[in-house]
C-alpha cells in the first residue's frame, strides 16, 4: 500500500465508503467487543454506502465528502473509546460518542475498505493515533533511547574511509575482529583499546601508504583504486560518527531520537509500530496491555531472552508470554506451537484468524487509553491503567 501521505499538520488522508452507525450498549469491555463483532458481519453485505475521505491525526478523526469539500462528521481523539477492523470482511470501525450527544450513549462508525489491507491500514492509523496521543499527555512514560543500550558491533573496514575493492585486498587475519570468527577468543578489551589497535593496523592518518602496500602485494595497477576519494576531512568526520556509535560522546549530550513518531510510515513500519508499542516504555506497555481488549498483544524481546522475540497476549487468565522462535530454516515459530511462518506479519495475521494453540485468537481491536467519558472538561480524565507490572524497563531492539 505504500507509504501514508502526510500533509505539513501530520494528517493521513485515506478513502473508504461509510456504511453507516449503530448505538452501542453500555457493558463490560469483552462483551462490547464481542457483540460489536456479531452486528459487523450483519452489515457485510448492507450495500447502502456513500464514498468519503478519512482524515487520521493525533487531534481525532474527520470524515469528508469524496472531493474533501465538505466536513460530514468530525470526532476528537479523546472522545473515540476504541478502534477495530474484520479483515476478512475489509470492514473498518470505530467507537465514540457523537457530537452533540448524551455522554451515557457511544455509537459505532462502521466503513468499508476497498480490500482487507486497506481495512486493516485504516485501523493500525487510528491505533497509532491513540499510541501518540498516550505518548503526548503522558511524556515521563516514553520509551528511554540511550546510545549505551544500542547493540554493539565492531566498525567495519568502511568505517575508516576505505571502499570495497581495499577491503578484498587487506588480510582478515591482521583485522582486529577478535571473537567474531570461528576458532578465535573473546576479547574483553576497552573500547578505546579497541580503536587504537584499529587505528594502528588500518592508520586513517595515511591511507594512501595502505593502498600502496596493498597494490605492491597483490600486482594491480592504480587504476582499481580511482573510486579511493576519502580526504583527511572525510576520514575525521567518518571517525567521529565511528566514536559517537560506540558510545563515547553519551556523557555529552542525552542522545535523541533519529525520527520522531508519526503517521507517516510505510503499512509494514506503521504495522511494526503499533505491535511493539513504539515510543512506549516497556513497564508502560504491560500496564496499557492488561486494561486493552482480549486478544490484544505487544511484541517485543523476551525478557529472560533479550537476543530472542516474544508476543505477550492478554488471555482471559491474564499477560502470557510466549517466545518467538527462529527455525534453522530461517523462519517463525510460536513457542509450544508447530505451524512456521515466513515472517512476523505473517504470523499475526495466522493468529488473528484462527486460535490453534492459543487461549484465544489475536485482536485487531485496540482501546483508546486516553479516552475521555465527559465531553466538557477543564482537565483531562484519561483511563486508570491497573498497577503497573514490575518489569525493568528495556530497550525493544528491532529483531523484527
Amino acid at each position: 500500500m505504500g507509504e501514508a501521505p502526510v500533509s505539513e499538520d501530520g494528517t493521513v488522508t485515506r478513502s473508504a465508503e461509510y456504511v453507516g452507525s449503530f448505538p452501542v450498549d453500555d457493558r463490560c469491555l469483552d462483551d462490547q467487543i464481542e457483540r460489536l463483532h456479531t452486528q459487523l458481519k450483519s452489515l457485510k453485505k448492507c450495500k447502502r454506502r456513500k464514498s468519503v475521505s478519512l482524515k487520521f491525526s493525533s487531534k481525532g478523526v474527520k470524515m469528508y465528502n469524496e472531493d474533501e469539500t465538505t466536513l460530514l462528521m468530525a470526532h476528537a481523539l479523546r472522545r473515540v473509546s476504541l478502534s477495530t477492523a474484520r479483515p476478512i470482511d475489509a470492514q473498518f470501525a470505530f467507537v465514540s460518542h457523537n457530537p452533540g450527544s448524551t455522554d451515557a450513549q457511544l455509537y459505532c462508525h462502521v466503513f468499508q475498505a476497498r480490500h482487507s489491507r486497506a481495512a486493516q491500514f485504516l485501523n493500525l492509523l487510528l491505533c497509532r493515533c491513540f499510541q501518540l496521543s498516550y505518548l503526548d499527555k503522558h511524556p515521563e512514560e516514553a520509551q528511554e533511547k540511550s546510545v549505551g543500550s544500542l547493540p554493539r558491533r565492531n566498525p567495519s573496514l568502511l568505517n575508516h574511509g576505505f571502499p570495497l575493492s581495499v577491503s578484498a585486498l587487506v588480510s582478515f587475519r591482521r583485522a582486529p575482529f577478535l571473537g567474531l570468527f570461528p576458532g578465535t577468543k573473546k576479547n574483553h578489551k576497552s573500547s578505546d583499546e579497541l580503536t587504537s589497535s584499529q587505528d594502528e593496523v588500518f592508520p586513517t592518518s595515511s591511507p594512501s601508504l595502505v593502498r600502496k602496500k596493498a597494490m605492491r602485494a597483490k600486482g594491480m595497477c592504480s587504476g582499481a583504486y580511482r573510486s579511493f576519494t576519502f580526504t583527511p576531512l572525510k576520514q575525521r568526520i567518518a571517525q567521529e560518527r565511528l566514536n559517537a556509535s560506540q558510545g563515547k560522546d553519551q556523557d555529552k549530550a542525552p542522545a535523541k531520537r533519529s525520527r520522531a513518531p508519526s503517521l507517516a510510515e510505510s503499512e509494514e513500519a506503521l504495522a511494526q509500530a503499533v505491535w511493539c508499542w513504539d515510543g512506549i516504555a516497556t513497564d508502560s506497555s504491560y500496564s496499557l496491555l492488561a486494561d486493552d481488549v482480549l486478544g490484544s498483544y505487544l511484541l517485543c524481546p523476551h525478557p529472560k531472552k533479550p537476543k530472542c522475540g516474544s508476543i505477550i497476549i492478554r488471555f482471559p487468565t491474564g499477560l502470557i508470554t510466549h517466545l518467538i522462535e527462529n527455525t534453522r530454516k530461517g523462519k517463525f515459530l510460536l513457542e509450544k506451537c508447530k505451524t512456521e511462518f515466513s515472517s512476523i506479519a505473517e504470523l499475526i495475521d495466522h493468529y488473528t484468524a484462527t486460535r490453534n494453540e492459543l487461549a484465544c485468537r489475536l485482536s485487531c481491536a485496540r482501546v483508546n487509553h486516553c479516552y475521555e467519558w465527559e465531553e466538557n472538561t477543564s482537565k483531562p480524565q484519561p483511563l486508570k491503567s491497573l498497577n503497573k507490572a514490575k518489569m525493568k524497563s528495556t530497550h525493544r531492539k528491532d529483531w523484527v
